[in-house]
């Protein structure tokens, strides 16, 4: 009978989930410190919902080109690795042979088996076994640009959408620990739902979030108090 075992990685998901969990973590915890700053300088609800909206679209504006940027400049950085793998190749297809056997070897093949797989895989493929063995560059890990901007721009705006949606919910008098206690609770939510999908155990994760989540929003809540006196 035909074995039907099939293994379940995780690691196939880590450009958008690196994004995603990224992007929402970052809406949480800036747009919550964002208000519970200007909330403890005795601003207006008004005031308080004007500067978080506005918040809410700068910061899924910046990060959408942080993270097109950088994700761009790893694709340049993996294109030009590339380029001159394909001119070595073209050049001393030889001596990339040996630079590959050389690799197989290392890793407990003895050499005559290490020679054999090089030389079939760079029949195959040669630029792919290279990209892969040689670069560490894969169809799982390659840079995607325009992924990982639109994925941070949407999960850092429905991320910052909640303490935005505690502000609108909330009484003037009782904003500050509505927004805290809520933004905390989404940022356990989120590090464990984090952690699940990433195959990860739960508690580290989740710990790890709510406590910088509320190391910034006490932060900010100090620098708003001294702007509030001051002003």
């Amino acid at each position: 009978m035909r074995s039907r075992h099939r293994e379940r990685h995780q690691i196939g998901r880590i450009g958008w989930l690196r994004a995603a969990v990224l992007g929402a973590n970052d809406g949480i915890v800036s747009t919550a410190s964002l208000i519970v700053g200007v909330a403890t300088a005795a601003a207006s609800k008004g005031d308080i919902l004007l500067a978080s909206a506005a918040g809410l679209v700068a910061g899924a504006m910046s990060m959408a080109a942080g993270e097109y940027v950088s994700v761009s400049s790893q694709s340049d950085i993996e294109n030009a690795d590339l380029e001159r793998e394909k001119r070595e190749l073209r050049s001393d297809p030889a001596a990339e042979e040996n630079e590959l056997t050389g690799i197989y070897v290392q890793r407990g093949l003895d050499k005559e088996l290490a020679r054999w797989v090089a030389r079939e895989l760079m029949a195959k493929d040669a630029l792919a076994a290279h990209a892969k063995d040689e670069l560490g560059i894969s169809e799982i890990t390659t840079a995607r640009p325009i992924q990982a901007a639109v994925t941070s721009a949407l999960t850092f705006s429905a991320g910052a959408a909640m303490p935005l949606l505690a502000v609108v919910l909330s009484p003037a008098n009782r904003i500050v620990l509505i927004v805290a206690l809520s933004s905390l609770v989404y940022l356990a939510v989120l590090g464990a739902i984090g952690a699940r999908a990433g195959g990860a155990g739960l508690l580290k994760p989740t710990i790890r979030v709510v406590f910088w989540g509320a190391f910034a929003m006490a932060v900010t809540a100090g620098i708003g108090l001294l702007i509030g006196k001051a002003v």
